[in-house]
């Protein structure tokens, strides 16, 4: 199946989007821009428990180890490189470039976009197998999505094939996130990797067809929770795990996350 279905179509679409905007776009892309539109989804059932598999993280806020080279947030296109890091690392040793979110989240609590204390915690209570010893990062503002099919992922599904991973969960972080994020999970699910993504946008998820998709009335730059809210982060995390060995076939579920917090910060539980 088609990562880009009917691709040629849409890099026309993207040329003339590109020739009346010119120079690269810095913060977000405009209603006019031609979000990719897929009719369907490539699809794989688990074959094992949550409890029984190694987990991916792959994340789009564009995390770095701090010391390495950097993102560019300048290039028309998007930044069509990875990160590949360890998942034993302290917040403090990676470095954010952020372009199209407010990145205020993700610089007061890494798990906000790259929760790896969060799923941590969930390997050594047995709810994922095995946290995968390192996760993958990029730039997830990238405009030019045919280049981001052809280029960057795959790479990076090859890097997950190195590893052996069993499922993924995919983190966007803007709403141009949620375009590359898809297509991302899409790629990843069509070589036989069982994926879950996370979403707070349901326009662009509904236009792109990701396999899973796991939606709540969340934020950009805090798609995985709020910052400092370790419960709220481990319940969207748990409940959208859990549905990857369920789903049967592609779709977007919707979790309970946003009315239980609304309760909780009503109560002063946060």
């Amino acid at each position: 199946m088609e990562i880009i279905e009917q691709i040629d179509d849409w890099r026309k679409s993207f040329a003339d989007w590109q020739q009346d905007h010119p120079g690269a776009p810095h913060s977000d892309v405009d209603e006019s821009y031609p979000f990719v539109k897929n009719r369907q989804a490539p699809f794989l059932p688990a074959r094992r428990a949550l409890p029984m598999l190694n987990l991916a993280l792959v994340s789009s806020a564009g995390a770095y180890l701090d010391g390495s080279a950097s993102f560019d947030a300048a290039a028309a296109d998007g930044d069509l490189t990875y990160r590949e890091i360890p998942t034993e690392i302290d917040a403090e040793d990676l470095q954010i470039v952020a372009r199209g979110y407010d990145p205020t989240a993700v610089l007061q609590d890494l798990n906000c976009l790259v929760p790896l204390v969060r799923l941590i915690e969930f390997q050594q209570n047995g709810i994922i197998g095995q946290l995968n010893p390192v996760f993958w990062s990029f730039q997830g503002f990238i405009p030019n999505a045919a280049r981001l099919v052809d280029e960057l992922l795959p790479k990076l599904v090859q890097r997950l094939a190195r590893y052996e991973v069993q499922a993924a969960l995919l983190v966007p972080a803007s709403r141009l996130c949620h375009q590359s994020i898809s297509l991302a999970a899409r790629a990843i699910e069509a070589v036989g990797i069982p994926t879950m993504m996370l979403a707070v946008n349901k326009e662009v998820i509904e236009s792109v067809r990701p396999p899973r998709a796991a939606l709540y009335e969340g934020d950009f730059g805090s798609v995985a929770g709020r910052p400092h809210f370790p419960e709220q982060q481990r319940r969207v995390l748990d409940e959208a795990l859990r549905l990857i060995e369920p789903m049967d076939q592609p779709g977007i579920r919707r979790l309970n996350v946003a009315m239980e917090s609304a309760v909780e910060k009503q109560r002063g539980e946060r």
